[in-house]
Parts: C-alpha cells; structure tokens; sequence
C-alpha cells in the first residue's frame, strides 16, 4: 500500500476516533470539568449547596441573577439532561465538590423521553440512587418535586400534567423513606391544569424570573432548616 494513501487512512481513524470521543460524552461530562477544578482549588465552603438539574436549573442564574451571587451556591444544571446521565456525573459534578447539601431537580426530560423510553420507577431508582450515595458521603440530599408542566413544546402529547404528578407523589414518598428533606415546587407553581402559567413560564416548562423567585423562596425555606 502506498505511504500517502497509510497517511490518509491514518488521519481519517485519528478524526473518527476524535469525533467518536467527542459524541460519546452522553452524560456531557466534560462540562464543569474546568469548574470543579478551580473550585476544589480555592478555600473549602463549609455551607457549598451544590443545585443539580436540567435546563431549569442551568438557566436559574440567567432567569435571577441574585440568587447564584451566593458564593455557597453551585450550580450544576446542564439542559436537556435526564436521570440517568444526571447519575452518570454525580459523582464528578457533587460528590467530589463535598457539599454540605445537594438539591436534585431532575425527571422532567425523562417523562419527555429525552434517552429514550423510562418508566416513572425507573425515573425515581435513579433519583434514589443519588440520594443513597449523597448520604454515604455524608451530604444531605434535598429531593425536589418536577416542577410543573401541561405539555413539553418540543415533544407534545406526553402527558406530564398527569405524569409529573405521580413521581412526584413517589419522590415524596422516597424522601419520606430515607428521612431527607422534599422540596416541593409543584403545589406552589401549579395552575388548574397542572401546568405553568404564562406569568411563571411562557413556554410553559422554563421558569421566567416570577418563576424562579417562587422557587428561591421555597429553596431558601429548605436551606435554611438544615
């Protein structure tokens, strides 16, 4: 075989490889990679809450800008994200960062079937299976309820107005379980149809900033009993 045409085959494996690297970062692993560094560098927080999510929580500090000026507060939502990639990074993106708490926003994308088809157990195992590694860690895990939704605007007829209601009966009853605190934003951000409001979220699943102070309030009413 010719040395140009070993050359050619050489750099195209090298570029698929890479490109095989890149695309096989499913749970996006590599987003606080950089952050967590630099964080474990600096001064231990003794009162570090890490907030672990989807879009809702990634988009907190753009839709109130105040409540991540807490320098206590790490923010650790990364969009689209379900259960099972949330579960995939927790040890990287909170176990490593020694929390004194950990607050889990999560399930909302997998009722969507964001990964793939997810029954509401199999949703709730992997919650639970980060709440069981935050307390061998000696972390306090703070359970939150899926924050409403009638309809998902990029995967309609899933029905979350009757779904999110379920889990989260079912992550009330885990956090009851295991003695850990239950963050319940749904019954202060329903409407009657088990939705969001215009005023609370104008597509109807992320918080505007109304939105997002109903949520702090309720946060800091949890973080401030622990």
């Amino acid at each position: 075989m010719p040395k140009n045409r070993i050359l050619i085959l050489i750099l195209i494996s090298s570029l698929s490889f890479s490109n095989y690297s890149i695309g096989q970062d499913w749970a996006n692993l590599g987003k606080y990679q950089e952050e967590n560094q630099i964080l474990l560098k600096t001064e231990m927080d003794a009162n570090r809450i890490v907030f672990m999510g989807n879009s809702i929580t990634e988009g907190w500090p753009v839709g109130m800008p105040s409540f991540f000026e807490n320098p206590s507060f790490v923010n650790r939502g990364i969009s689209g994200q379900t259960t099972p990639q949330m579960l995939l990074r927790f040890r990287q993106d909170v176990l490593a960062l020694n929390p004194k708490a950990v607050i889990i926003l999560a399930g909302t994308n997998d009722i969507a079937g964001n990964t793939g088809p997810i029954t509401l157990e199999q949703i709730t195992g992997n919650i639970k299976s980060m709440v069981e590694l935050a307390l061998a860690n000696n972390i306090k895990p703070i359970i939150c309820s899926v924050v409403p939704a009638f309809d998902y605007p990029w995967k309609a007829g899933m029905q979350p107005n009757i779904k999110i209601p379920l889990l989260n009966q079912m992550l009330k009853n885990l956090a009851i379980e295991k003695k850990v605190p239950y963050l319940d934003y749904f019954s202060r951000m329903a409407d009657e149809r088990n939705g969001l409001s215009k005023d609370l979220a104008e597509d109807g699943v992320h918080p505007t900033p109304k939105g997002y102070e109903i949520m702090a309030k309720a946060a800091m009413e949890t973080i401030n009993k622990l």
